[in-house]
Formats: C-alpha cells, sequence, structure tokens
C-alpha cells in the first residue's frame, strides 16, 4: 500500500526537521514545474506501507500571492496528497491556526503537529491537546522533531489515517486558541522580546551584526588552514599513486600530464583551498539561522535595502554570498516580489566569496598593511574590514542602479517572522549545512573546473613559434592590463580563473614562472619575492584587490544565475556589472596614482 503526503506549514515551524526525520537520507530536491520555486520530495516505509511525502514551501495561509505561497496553495487545492501534515509552532500557534482553518476548509484528510512543545514548555504554555482535536476534528500529535520526541506517534496516526468523509467545516482560530492554551506566566515570550531589544535596537544592531560578521570571517579563515593544508597533502598523495598506476598501464607522458598537470591538479586546488572555508562558514551561517538571529537581520537592514529599491530579505542572501556567491543567489527565493529578487540576484556577487578571500588576505599582508606583529595584523584586519564595507556599498549602489533603471519599481512591503530564539541543534545544522550547501556548490565547482583545467594546460603547453599560447594570450592582454594598472598575466588570471577563484594566483605564478602547470607558492615571502621580481608595486596590489572584489561571478555562479532567472540575458548582465565597476576604479586608481 502507498500513500502521499503533503507537509504544510508557517514558515520557521521546523517543517524540514519533521520532513528529515521522516525521511532521513531519502530525499531529493526538484523544482516546480515552470516556476524557481523548490520542493523537497522524499519517500520512507513504516509497517507495511510505503509513503511519499513532498516539502512544501512555508506559507501563512493560502491566499497568498508569493510564488513560494501560490505553489503551496496550488498543490492542496490540486488534491494530489492522500493526507495533509500540518505542521504548527506551539510557541505560536495562534497564527498557525490560521494556516490550519484554510486547510480545513479544502480538506479534512489532515494531522496538526504541533511542533517544539519543549520550547513552549520553556515557555510556561500549557496547550489541552484533547480539547484541540475534539474541537478541529483530526488528530493532534504533540512533537518536538528536533528530539525525535512524538515522531512515533505522528508515525502511527499517519499509520492507520482513512480518508475521511467530506466533513469539510470552517473553524475561528480565536475561540480555539483561548479554550485550548493557557499560560503560567503574562508574558511568556518575555526572554525574547529583552534579547531582541538589543540585538535590534538603533544602538547595538548594526555593530552587532558587523561584529557577528568578521567573527564568523575570524574562525573561517583562521579554522580553514589546517585542513585545508591536510586536505592537500592528502590529494597530493593521491595524485603520486594515480601518476603510478597510470604509467604502469603504459598511458603516453602527455596523456598522463593532461589529466594529472591538467585536470586532476585544477581540481584539487579547488577542493583543497575551498571546501575547508566552506564547511565552516556555512555551518556557523545555518548556527546563527537555527538560532534565530537570521530575520533579526533582516529587520535590521530592511529600511536600508527599502531606500535602495530592493528588499529587506537581500540582506540575507548578501551575507550568504560571503560563503559562496552560488549559494547566495539560490537564497534569492526567499524574496517573492520577482523584480526584487532579480536585482538580488544581480547584485549578490558584489560581496566576496570565501574562493576570493585568499588573494585579498595575500594581498594585503604582503603588498597593502603596515607594520609587524601585532601592528601588522591590526592593520590587515582593518584594511580586509574596509574592503568587506565597500563590497556591502557597492551592493547597495548597484541595487539602486538597478531600481531607477532597467529594474525600475516601488519596493514591496512583506511580512516578516521574528521566530524564538532556540538552542541549535548542533548535529543537524553540521549535516544540513555540509549537505545542501557545501557539497551541493563544490560538486558544481568541481563539474566546471575539470574542463577548465585541461584548457589551462592545454594553453599552457601547446607552442606557436617562440611561445606558448598561453605567452600569447598574456602578451595580446598587456596593453589593457597597462592601462588599469596591473598587466596581462594579472589579466588572463581572472580570465581563466573563471572556474573558480580560488585558482587566480596559481595561474599567475604559473604564467610567471612558465611551470606550465598550476603553481604553488610555499609562503608569502616566496609569493612577494616572485611578485615583486616581476614588476608588483603597492599599486599592482591595490588594483588586483580592487579586481579581485569586483570582477564576474565565477563559472558555478553563473550557471547558477541562468538557472535562476531561465535567461541569459541577466546572466550576461551580471558578469558585465561588477566587471565594469572593477574595471572602471582601476582605470582611475592608476591616473592618481
Amino acid at each position: 500500500m502507498r500513500k502521499s503526503i503533503a507537509l504544510v506549514g508557517n514558515p520557521n515551524v521546523g517543517k524540514s526537521t519533521v520532513f528529515n526525520a521522516l525521511t532521513g537520507l531519502h530525499q531529493h530536491t526538484g523544482n516546480w514545474a515552470g516556476k524557481t520555486v523548490s520542493l523537497a520530495t522524499g519517500h520512507f516505509k513504516y509497517k507495511d506501507i510505503f509513503l511519499d511525502i513532498t516539502d512544501l514551501p512555508g506559507t501563512y495561509s493560502l491566499v497568498s500571492l508569493s510564488p513560494d505561497e501560490a505553489v503551496t496553495s496550488e498543490y492542496i487545492k490540486a488534491d494530489n496528497s492522500d493526507l495533509i501534515l500540518i505542521i504548527a509552532d506551539a510557541t505560536c500557534l495562534q497564527r498557525s491556526l490560521l494556516l490550519v482553518r484554510d486547510v480545513l476548509s479544502l480538506t479534512s484528510d489532515a494531522i496538526l503537529c504541533l511542533n517544539l512543545m519543549d520550547e513552549a514548555s520553556k515557555k510556561g504554555l500549557v496547550i489541552d491537546v484533547a480539547a484541540m482535536q475534539a474541537a478541529l476534528c483530526i488528530p493532534v500529535i504533540p512533537m518536538a522533531a528536533r528530539s525525535g520526541e512524538g515522531l512515533e506517534q505522528l508515525l502511527e496516526a499517519i499509520y492507520i489515517h482513512t480518508p475521511a468523509a467530506e466533513q469539510i467545516h470552517s473553524i475561528v482560530p480565536d475561540e480555539i486558541y483561548e479554550s485550548c492554551v493557557t499560560s503560567s506566566t503574562n508574558q511568556p515570550h518575555h526572554a525574547d522580546r529583552k534579547i531582541d531589544s538589543i540585538v535590534t535596537s538603533k544602538v547595538f544592531g548594526f555593530p552587532l551584526m558587523l561584529l557577528l560578521l568578521m567573527i564568523i570571517f575570524w574562525l573561517t579563515m583562521a579554522g580553514a588552514n589546517y585542513p585545508s593544508a591536510a586536505l592537500s597533502a592528502a590529494l597530493a598523495y593521491l595524485d603520486d599513486i594515480l601518476r603510478n598506476l597510470l604509467t604502469e598501464a603504459s598511458v603516453p607522458r602527455y596523456i598522463i600530464s593532461v589529466l594529472m598537470d591538467g585536470l586532476y591538479t585544477t581540481v584539487a586546488w579547488v577542493v583543497s583551498v575551498m571546501l575547508p572555508p566552506m564547511a565552516i562558514f556555512f555551518p556557523l551561517f545555518t548556527l546563527l539561522e537555527d538560532f534565530g538571529y537570521l530575520p533579526r537581520i533582516a529587520f535590521n537592514l530592511d529600511e536600508v535595502f527599502r531606500r535602495c529599491g530592493a528588499h529587506g530579505k537581500q540582506s540575507l542572501t548578501m551575507c550568504m554570498g560571503f560563503g559562496c556567491n552560488a549559494c547566495g543567489i539560490t537564497g534569492c527565493r526567499i524574496i517573492d516580489s520577482p523584480r526584487e529578487r532579480l536585482i538580488a540576484v544581480l547584485t549578490n556577487c558584489f560581496v566576496p566569496c570565501n574562493g576570493r578571500f585568499p588573494t585579498i588576505i595575500a594581498m594585503i599582508l604582503v603588498f597593502l598593511s603596515a607594520g609587524s606583529g601585532a601592528v601588522k595584523t591590526l592593520t590587515s584586519g582593518l584594511m580586509l574590514t574596509l574592503f568587506i564595507i565597500a563590497g556591502i556599498i557597492m551592493t547597495m549602489a548597484m541595487s539602486k542602479l538597478l531600481s531607477v533603471t532597467v529594474l525600475k519599481g516601488v519596493p514591496s512591503s512583506f511580512v516578516l517572522d521574528l521566530p524564538p530564539y532556540r538552542v541549535p541543534k548542533i548535529g543537524s545544522v553540521i549535516f544540513r549545512s555540509i549537505l545542501d550547501r557545501t557539497l551541493f556548490v563544490l560538486g558544481r565547482a568541481v563539474v566546471v573546473a575539470a574542463p577548465a583545467g585541461i584548457i589551462i594546460w592545454l594553453l599552457a603547453n601547446i607552442s606557436s613559434g617562440d611561445m606558448s599560447l598561453l605567452e600569447h594570450f598574456t602578451c595580446f592582454l598587456e596593453p589593457f592590463g597597462k592601462s588599469i594598472g596591473v598587466d596581462g598575466v594579472i589579466i588572463a588570471a581572472f580570465i581563466l580563473g573563471f572556474p573558480a577563484n580560488e585558482i587566480v594566483i596559481p595561474v599567475m605564478l604559473m604564467c610567471y614562472m612558465s611551470s606550465g602547470m598550476l603553481t604553488d607558492y610555499a609562503g608569502l615571502t616566496e609569493l612577494q619575492s616572485i611578485l615583486t621580481n616581476c614588476g608588483w608595486t603597492a599599486k599592482t596590489a591595490l588594483c588586483v584587490t580592487i579586481l579581485c572584489l569586483f570582477h564576474f561571478p565565477c563559472g558555478t555562479a553563473c550557471l547558477t544565475i541562468k538557472k535562476e532567472t531561465g535567461s541569459l540575458k541577466w546572466a550576461a548582465l551580471a558578469f558585465i556589472l561588477p566587471t565594469a565597476v572593477g574595471i572602471i576604479l582601476c582605470f582611475f586608481i592608476n591616473i592618481i596614482c
């Protein structure tokens, strides 16, 4: 026997937690036909029945007009499921009952799951489950999904469910709430409001956001060094093994070089440099999400982005872009307005992702910061902060420019849900962030980097006359490079670094040293020596930093933009905008300095 189940609920009520608890790893995500709205689907077996479950986008009612909420409404009204599981937040039950009312006006084949009962108990809220079940005429299951409490009762309720007679009825949420919910305190949300008085205040809100962002960056950069070095060493060891196997198999030497010096070296570099920072950044970011702080960031920045003609939720997708622009672009789905969603997509790459930070930091430490020891650390941190702020300011400026030109319109209003603060479940956070974000982005990056590695090798090792194709390419770009304060090698490195920003410096070193393959450096002192001998000055490093901050999105981000917008036109504009900004800024720096 097989049943189909639809999972519905307000945002931030634990729908995904229930979904993951039921399906485990038997799940995948796809788009609703004709829309860039993702639906997670999965399956599981309980006793002798097979169950297919669809996790619908969060919604507050079935009469909303946003794309995500419209999908949920269409799905339920089409009667696509045998059973509707309504997930409600027991700490904010009155709001959730509005959705219950809408669902029960369409079908009685439903089960109400009162999630976060543990949190409700901490707030002094007591819910009469039996009375609520009698009032709604459907099963009501109290749950604490993160700890698994109530999961067995839910499975049993699903198992014994039989199609209801058509007894669709109307309910009054306010009356049910007042009769079924009591509180041992007059202010059950007092602690949350007390914290909000600090984190959303005009005095402390912005400094706290910047402080948290800086802490996350510091933890990401400092924490990624050791695992990145270990991963690089492991991949180098695997490199030796694979080369020996290919040699023993009598594979021609040039084929081995293409595969190992080109494809493998590029992919290994991307994985070793990209994976550790993402594996740190995204769990930290998700911890803030799980704790309930991210909606407060949107609340604090809503007015700023509204003045830019954009949406308050763009602040969240912008912050996500610091980890990976592709993830930030995908995250723009949370913005309901198509116009404002497109603004967020087109401007996400104006903030640097973790793939650009190593280059920016290297430029600062080697050429741009003064002093030594603690003084150098302080000045370097200050300069990095200034570059990050420059990226944020440019994001807002370009959002404003787009909102008054090609994407002209009136900023929309939105209801912002400030969920209760919760202690994050660290295990599930790590699992979810690594599976849903880190590995997803890394997989796309590897797909783009692998063929690019072969192309880079061919350019560096095929000669025409006395020079390789790569040297001809850098000579062709030299006049343009000089006009914006750099050289042809640097321009070529950024172009060939299109698959992944992590390989920009290795491509530069490969060109400068004519090594024929991506080249690493032993330390900052060696890097400074090589670049200085090649004519670099502080002006060169500043222009490289500006280009690193403002240049075209990487291949993975471009593919994501094309997928999210469904248009090459918007992907091209997202490619051109930051590139034009970087070139113009470097042109003026070259003239002034």
